[in-house]
């Protein structure tokens, strides 16, 4: 094969609160490379955090480089999805409450450190956008995407292209309020979506009723009596085994995320609408009531016109996104 011939390659990073995920894919997204993920390590700080996401992205290289036989000037880019706000021009993390990040300059970090041009997207656009490009909102025209794990994020794709507003905020759809008085969010404000139904508030509202009605469910025996080992996947996986406490979260979850899902139809009157995360464990627990919800809550014009699916994309979307992202910004296309 000739220089000219060999495949270029895009590597794609997901940040998120718990992980960070990088994969490498070839230009045209037809080939998905080697993929690594560690733990984000928040305590370690914005400088500490940009630091694993290069030494990532250098395993990333390297696995790829051994698996394909090509060069590292075959590398042609970096895109980087990180929680929000963000000032996409400057390339800063302007505020990321899940990290504790304030006007971080991302972007050129990753630049500065790996010699590579670099792009930077919310993570919740990218797993949209991901989800759009090769995934289960493929063919959709305006699709509203929610992902849901340690923070709820939300990405908007209007007339086949990704819309970011009047200043990047388009889409924090975790951050819309659901309850005037509500529950208090890491963002500052009360009763936002976020705050009822990400994976650390379904665990808090377990250990909230089992404090309330310990012996009628299985849940503190999977974690061995310590509450505060439970997690959203505790949830799932007891629901899914019938515990009735589990279940009855996962349905009020599932209204939460429902009464959301039907504010954004009758805004936006998408055709889909992706929902990806570790939430879609629940499955059918999880999407039948939320379905149902939508129904009581939405104009049923919106409603006949938008399928609600789960991402079929699963640890990878924001990968896969974060290259979309880069060829969009950099290249000037997907």
């Amino acid at each position: 094969m000739t220089s000219h011939e060999r495949e270029q390659f895009i590597i794609g990073v997901d940040l998120g609160g718990t992980n960070i995920v990088a994969g490498a894919m070839t230009v045209d997204g037809t080939r998905h490379l080697s993929t690594r993920s560690i733990p984000t390590n928040a305590a370690l700080g914005d400088e500490g955090v940009a630091e694993r996401i290069v030494t990532l992205v250098e395993g990333v290289i390297l696995d790829t480089m051994r698996e394909t036989g090509v060069f590292r000037s075959d590398f042609i880019g970096v895109g980087v999805g990180a929680p929000g706000p963000l000032d996409r021009e400057r390339g800063i993390v302007l505020v990321a409450p899940n990290l504790g990040w304030l006007n971080f300059p991302l972007r050129d970090r990753i630049h500065d450190r790996l010699a590579l041009p670099t792009t930077l997207d919310n993570d919740a656009n990218c797993a949209t956008f991901g989800e759009w490009w090769q995934g289960a909102a493929r063919g959709g025209r305006d699709v509203v995407g929610l992902t849901i794990g340690t923070g709820i994020g939300g990405g908007l794709i209007l007339n086949g292209a990704l819309y970011h507003g009047a200043s990047d905020m388009a889409g924090e759809v975790g951050h819309t309020t659901i309850d005037l008085n509500g529950r208090h969010c890491k963002c500052g404000n009360y009763g936002c979506l976020e705050a009822y139904a990400s994976a650390p508030a379904i665990a808090t509202r377990a250990r909230e009723v089992l404090v309330r009605e310990e012996g009628e469910s299985a849940i503190p025996g999977m974690v061995q009596g310590r509450f505060e080992d439970i997690t959203a996947q505790t949830v799932y996986d007891a629901a899914k085994a019938g515990d009735p406490v589990a279940s009855e979260i996962v349905r009020d979850t599932a209204r939460y995320l429902g009464a959301g899902v039907a504010n954004l139809l009758n805004i936006f009157n998408p055709d889909t609408v992706v929902i990806a995360g570790g939430v879609t464990a629940a499955g059918d627990a999880l999407f039948i009531p939320l379905r149902a919800e939508v129904r009581r809550r939405a104009f049923s014009p919106a409603v006949r016109a938008a399928r609600i699916v789960p991402g079929m994309l699963p640890g990878t979307a924001g990968v896969v996104g974060a290259v979309a992202s880069f060829k969009q910004q950099y290249l000037g296309g997907v």
